[in-house]
């Protein structure tokens, strides 16, 4: 039913790239090609190398360079008249936006990237569009917006036989199932991305179907050994492929797996080791959630009352910020366990902490492609050919 998984996201002369190749190789030859087509004045094929680029250093953590690279992507496909690779571009921006917590950005240039995807008839790029959509919704916990756009997309890549976006979609609902609590659908799903994900060489999608399934065994069976045993194998191929935000993903799922067990040392470890990898890469989310965990580990351990509550007093203000609504729960959660009374109410201000540092920051908070800094020349393009004014 289903092919090899393919990477449409490497184009023009770097399709025949695998899927699986090292992220390191594939901003190589992309860095390559770009030069290429940019000395030859071919605006389609950098535009087309350059989504390669951007997506290697997105995936690397690499987000300074992951901004430049979307943009001038951008910028060539324009330059050729090509809205098909515009709308790629505007994609990579919005997974990167939503990577970065800029989700009213995310969903803004995403949105952009669908319109312009179905105009210029390129189907791929409006499912991947959609997708990012959809995972952003779910992402921040608005699991009744998103699920039926879950499954709508599911169908279309069942249908198509797109073994990677299958991976995708299926994931993305086991893990609503998951947080709502329904685990045995959670883990049939997860159990059929990973099997899907094996037979179409999809290492990635496979990665994070067996973090998926970590995650269920842990919660849903207290079979810690298990749930490490399949994070190791997950970690290999992060390793190999150098997925960096995967294995920062890794690391804080085996620090939820160790505090489950009661192992809060080594959970602290963990969840310590995460957040030092998603600071690195600027993730805001990742982050959070780190910090989150590390917070409940070190609360384990004998940490003092009054610092557990002032940083869950912390931490409640940057999920807001972020827009967080699962993990603000959780927070919810852990000031009752942890600290007297009602959960604490702070001032945003009084917290110290501002939209910026919470991932949001004056560039993110905007929902236009001019805020994300693609210039009022490219922005009032991109509006255009979207049909929106």
């Amino acid at each position: 039913m289903y092919g090899k998984a393919f990477a449409p996201e490497y184009q023009g002369a770097l399709t025949t790239l695998s899927v699986n190749a090292s992220l390191t190789d594939v901003l190589a030859a992309g860095t390559e090609q770009l030069r290429a087509a940019e000395r030859a004045g071919e605006h389609g094929e950098a535009a087309r190398s350059g989504l390669a680029v951007a997506e290697a250093h997105r995936r690397l953590g690499q987000v300074a360079d992951a901004e430049r690279a979307w943009k001038k992507s951008y910028r060539a496909a324009r330059a050729a008249g090509d809205e098909g690779a515009m709308a790629w571009a505007l994609w990579s921006g919005g997974t990167l936006a939503r990577q970065r917590g800029g989700f009213p950005l995310a969903r803004r240039l995403l949105q952009l990237a669908a319109d312009l995807g179905e105009r210029s008839g390129d189907v791929v790029v409006r499912g991947y569009s959609l997708a990012g959509l959809a995972e952003t919704g779910r992402i921040q916990g608005d699991y009744d917006a998103v699920h039926r756009l879950h499954e709508q997309l599911l169908a279309e890549a069942r249908r198509r036989g797109e073994a990677r976006h299958t991976v995708w979609a299926l994931e993305g609902i086991a893990q609503i199932h998951r947080n709502t609590g329904s685990y045995d659908t959670a883990y049939a799903l997860f159990e059929e991305a990973a099997e899907i994900a094996a037979r179409a060489e999809d290492r990635r999608g496979h990665a994070w179907a067996l973090r998926g399934l970590a995650d269920v065994v842990s919660v849903r069976d207290g079979d810690t050994e298990r749930a490490l045993s399949l994070l190791s194998e997950a970690e290999a191929t992060c390793r190999a492929m150098r997925l960096t935000s995967a294995l920062a993903y890794n690391h804080k799922m085996r620090g939820n797996v160790l505090y489950r067990a009661g192992r809060h040392e080594e959970a602290r470890e963990q969840y310590a080791l995460a957040l030092a990898e998603f600071r690195e890469m600027g993730e805001p989310r990742g982050e959070a959630l780190s910090r989150l965990g590390l917070a409940k580990a070190l609360a384990r351990l004998g940490r003092d009352r009054a610092e557990t509550a002032a940083e869950l007093a912390d931490l409640a203000v940057v999920m807001d910020r972020i827009g967080l609504r699962h993990a603000r729960a959780m927070v919810t959660q852990a000031q009752r366990e942890f600290c007297s009374g009602e959960p604490t109410v702070v001032d945003a201000g009084a917290a110290g902490v501002s939209a910026e540092t919470a991932g949001a920051g004056a560039g993110t908070a905007g929902a236009t492609a001019e805020t994300a800094g693609v210039g009022a020349e490219t922005a009032g393009a991109t509006a255009e050919t979207a049909g929106v004014r």
